[in-house]
């Protein structure tokens, strides 16, 4: 191992001994600040300490087998185990440079997930519905909640747009690469003639912002309130429950009116708000660093087509990675995780090829 990777990995593991001090300190706990902020450190730095620490006793291992070679007796067993020792010091070396790999900021928080038909009309409408059932089976087979904000139906049963909060661990480490395009080819159930059409319906994906990710100058908000629309319930069209919020500086504007009370619905309009700001930060930090390194890698536009999935030939496709896989009803009930981890794998292979690019040019 460099001795560069090895200083830094033993400042890793002093800083999570220190962490791990901080968070049995009661004064520390008291305060809630800085009680998440140390919990959230502490998280993404401890795997990388444990996995050192185990490369440091691989390498003892190994240094005692070796002292041992020198006795007959022992010979062959010292062999054995330093075979043993030398295969985990490979795989912890490995393991070691994707964990010091530079971490998206964002790969910890929660998610804001919208999915919008498309092109294709009631069929788009139909598709929009099934990604949101498959995202919701995809979380509730790692543990997440999905929490509706807002949904507005077609007139077969679809949705022509829906929005809702996705909490747990890691969710946008494993969401963020479903922003995008997808698009599906099938045959209609409106269709007669059997004949196979493409529809489409976009996903966006987006860290969930707090207060002090993104300062809002009252100022710059225009808060409008109004009759919420749709058919049934005591309120609707009652009350001027609905909310809408413009924030001025960037044009966007985000509306609520899925919850009774007014103030709920504000709530979930300034959560949106954030959400999108943080978004748009996020991706213009990206645009800028793969401009910077001339790379095509993307720019996760809702523009670009990331997937397709053709029933008739029971395939996925994800276009990114060139990566097909079949079982199309399995896929749709949530069983996504081989496709995401491949992605997840691509995205890695992709920083450790811009590692390696950055060591050389610093030689």
């Amino acid at each position: 191992m460099e001795a560069s990777i090895r200083s830094k990995l033993e400042r890793v593991a002093e800083r999570a001994e220190e962490l791990e001090a901080m968070l049995c300190d009661p004064e520390v706990a008291g305060d809630k600040q800085r009680s998440m902020s140390a919990t959230r450190e502490h998280a993404e730095l401890r795997p990388v300490a444990e996995a050192f620490a185990a490369y440091v006793a691989a390498e003892r291992a190994l240094a005692e087998a070796d002292e041992l070679r020198a006795d007959p007796d022992m010979r062959e067993l010292a062999e054995a185990d330093a075979a043993a020792a030398k295969a985990t010091i490979e795989q912890l070396g490995a393991a070691l440079q994707l964990l010091l790999l530079p971490r998206d900021p964002s790969d910890g928080r929660d998610v804001v997930l919208e999915i919008r038909a498309g092109t294709g009309g009631d069929e788009a409408s139909l598709f929009a519905a099934e990604l949101w059932r498959m995202y919701g089976r995809f979380a509730e087979r790692r543990g997440w909640t999905v929490e509706p904000l807002s949904a507005r139906e077609s007139a077969v049963g679809g949705l022509r747009e829906v929005i809702g909060l996705v909490r747990g661990r890691e969710v946008y480490a494993h969401l963020k690469f479903e922003r995008g395009v997808h698009r599906v080819q099938r045959v209609p159930a409106t269709e007669s003639q059997g004949r196979v059409h493409t529809s489409t319906a976009t996903v966006a994906i987006m860290p969930e912002a707090e207060e002090v990710d993104i300062a809002i100058d009252p100022k710059d908000l225009r808060i409008e309130t109004m009759r919420s629309g749709g058919a049934g319930g005591q309120h609707v069209n009652t009350t001027d429950s609905a909310v809408r919020i413009t924030h001025v500086p960037s044009g966007l504007a985000v509306h609520s009116q899925q919850e009774k009370s007014q103030h709920k619905n504000r709530e979930i309009a300034m959560t949106l708000l954030r959400s999108r700001l943080l978004d748009a930060k996020v991706q213009q930090a990206a645009a800028e660093r793969a401009a910077h390194r001339k790379e095509q890698v993307g720019t996760g536009e809702r523009s670009e087509k990331v997937r397709t999935y053709n029933f008739p030939q029971d395939r996925i496709t994800d276009h990114r990675i060139t990566l097909t896989r079949h079982n199309i009803s399995g896929f749709m009930d949530g069983d996504v995780d081989d496709l995401i981890a491949a992605l997840r794998a691509d995205e890695q292979a992709r920083k450790l090829a811009s590692a390696r690019d950055d060591g050389a040019a610093g030689r």
